[in-house]
C-alpha cells in the first residue's frame, strides 16, 4: 500500500512516473480494483518473475522448518524451530536472501532497458521482497551518476531475522547473505529512506562511516479519500456486544497468544460482551487454532478486499493492534488514525508503535506479553471504567500529518533534492519505481 500510494499522489506532485513490477507475483491475495486508482499518467511495466506461487512456496517453508504441526502445536510461543536436516538445510539456502531472486535477471534487464528508453533521473525500489535491493550494485555499474533510493517498508537484518515469520530461510547463510547484500546496498545507495525514526536509527548505525543525510526518514500513513469511501449506511445493532476489529495479517511478530490466554480468563458475564473480529491472513496454523479457542468471541474472516475491510473497521467499536517489534509500526495502524477509531494495542512496552499512541492521544496500550495487564485492559473496556474513563481525543492535527497525499508530497520534496533538482513544484522529473511483489 505504501508503494501504490505514492503511485497514486507522486505525478500530483510533478513526478513523472513508471513502474516496474510483474505480471504473475506471489500474493496471499488480490484487489485489481485497487489499479483504478492509480492515474492513467503514470506508466506500469510489467514482467515475467519465476517465483513459486505463494502456496507452494508454504509447503517448502514448512519442509524447512523441519517441525510437524503437532510439534509447531506444543512448541511454547515465541520458541524458535528446530535444527532441519542436510536436505532441508540445501533447500533453505538456495534461494536467497528470498525466493523472489529468481526475478532478479529479468528485473535487471528491464530496469537497464527503462532507466535509458525513458530517461529516468532517479529509481526508488521499495523493500521487501529484500532480494530486490541486489538490483541497486547492478544499477550502479552501468549508470555511475544515477540517483538510487532504498525504501525500506521494513527493517531487515534485526527485526526481520528475530521476530518476522515470513522470511524464507533463518540459517547463518542466510544471515549473512542478507548482511551482504544490505551492505553493499548502503554503499552504492544514494539514499536509504526508512519508516520509522527506530529503524532508521538501527539502520544507520550499522554503517558510521556513512554520512548522516544518508538517511532519511518518510513514515507511513493513511489515504483520507479511501477511507471516506469506504462509510456505508450501517444497520442499527441488534444487540450492545463490544465489536473488535484486527485489519491484516498475523505473523510472528503479531502473534496473539497473550491476548488469547488474557481473554479466556475473563469472567463468562464480560467474555459475553465481546465479538472479535480477525480480518486478513494467518500465516502460522497455529495462531488460527489459538483464536478459535475463543469460541463465540471471535470471527476468523481471512482476507478481504481493501474496501470491504476498511469498511468492516468502520463498523467496529475498537480496533485491535497487535505488535511485539520495538523498531516497526504496523501500517494499519495509521489506517485505524484516519478513521478515527480508538485503538486497543498489544504492543512492545518500549516501542515506537507504544510512543505513537501515547503522541497522538490513539487509545490505550499494554505490554502485549503482560497477560495480566492485557486482561485489565479488555476488562475495563467491559466495564466502562478505570483507563477507558480517560477521554478518547485524538490530536488530530498531529494525525493530519499521516495522510498519504501529504507524505507523498514530503517525499516528491526529497526525491526532488537527491536528484539535483529543486527548481520549482512544476518542474517534471522522472523516477522509477520498483514495487514489491
Amino acid at each position: 500500500m505504501r508503494a501504490s500510494s505514492l503511485a497514486r499522489y507522486l505525478p500530483e506532485a510533478g513526478i513523472r512516473l513508471d513502474v516496474l513490477t510483474t505480471r504473475n507475483a506471489s500474493t496471499v491475495g488480490a484487489d485489481p480494483k485497487l489499479l483504478e486508482s492509480i492515474p492513467s499518467e503514470v506508466t506500469i511495466h510489467r514482467t515475467t518473475t519465476l517465483d513459486l506461487p505463494f502456496a507452494v512456496k508454504k509447503r517448502i517453508k514448512r519442509l524447512i522448518s523441519g517441525n510437524k504441526k503437532s510439534e509447531k502445536a506444543a512448541r511454547p510461543a515465541g520458541e524458535a524451530t528446530g535444527n532441519p536436516n542436510i536436505v532441508k538445510r540445501a533447500l533453505g539456502n538456495i534461494l536467497l536472501p528470498d525466493p523472489q531472486v529468481t526475478w532478479l535477471p529479468i528485473l535487471t534487464r528491464a530496469a537497464r532497458r527503462i532507466v535509458k528508453k525513458r530517461e529516468i533521473d532517479l529509481v526508488l525500489i521499495t523493500v521487501p521482497p529484500f532480494s530486490s535491493v541486489l538490483l541497486v550494485e547492478k544499477l550502479r555499474r552501468t549508470f555511475p551518476g544515477l540517483a538510487i533510493v532504498v525504501d525500506f517498508r521494513d527493517e531487515w537484518l534485526k527485526t526481520a531475522f528475530d521476530l518476522v515469520s515470513f522470511l524464507f530461510s533463518r540459517s547463518a547463510r542466510a544471515r549473512a547473505v542478507a548482511a551482504r547484500a544490505e551492505a553493499g546496498t548502503v554503499k552504492n545507495a544514494t539514499a536509504i529512506v526508512a519508516v520509522t525514526e527506530a529503524a532508521r536509527r538501527v539502520i544507520r548505525s550499522r554503517y558510521p562511516m556513512e554520512p548522516e543525510d544518508k538517511f532519511r526518514l518518510i513514515p507511513n500513513g493513511f489515504d483520507a479519500e479511501k477511507l471516506r469511501a469506504a462509510i456505508s449506511p450501517t444497520e442499527p445493532r441488534r444487540d450492545d456486544r463490544i465489536v473488535v476489529a484486527y485489519l491484516g495479517t498475523l505473523y510472528t511478530s503479531t502473534e496473539p497468544t497473550w491476548l488469547v490466554e488474557a481473554l479466556l480468563g475473563l469472567p463468562q458475564d464480560l467474555k459475553s460482551r465481546f465479538l472479535f473480529r480477525f480480518i486478513g491472513h494467518i500465516e502460522d496454523p497455529r495462531f488460527k487454532q489459538d483464536l478459535l479457542r475463543l469460541g463465540d468471541m471471535v470471527e476468523v474472516q481471512g482476507f478481504l478486499p481493501q474496501r470491504a475491510a476498511l469498511a468492516a473497521m468502520y463498523e467496529s467499536d475498537y480496533m485491535l493492534l497487535i505488535l511485539h517489534d520495538p523498531l516497526n509500526v504496523s501500517a494499519k495502524f495509521y489506517e485505524y488514525l484516519g478513521a478515527g477509531k480508538p485503538i486497543l494495542a498489544c504492543v512492545h512496552p518500549e516501542g515506537e508503535l507504544r510512543r505513537l499512541v501515547e503522541e497522538l492521544g490513539a487509545g490505550w496500550w499494554v505490554d502485549g506479553r503482560d497477560v495480566e495487564n492485557i486482561r485489565r485492559l479488555f476488562t475495563d473496556i467491559a466495564m466502562r471504567s478505570s483507563s477507558t474513563s480517560t477521554p478518547f481525543r485524538p490530536d488530530v492535527e498531529k494525525i493530519a500529518q499521516y495522510e498519504r497525499r501529504a507524505l507523498a508530497r514530503r517525499y516528491a520534496a526529497l526525491l526532488r533534492s537527491i536528484a539535483g533538482n529543486e527548481t520549482s513544484d512544476s518542474t517534471d522529473m522522472t523516477a522509477s519505481a520498483k514495487t514489491g511483489n
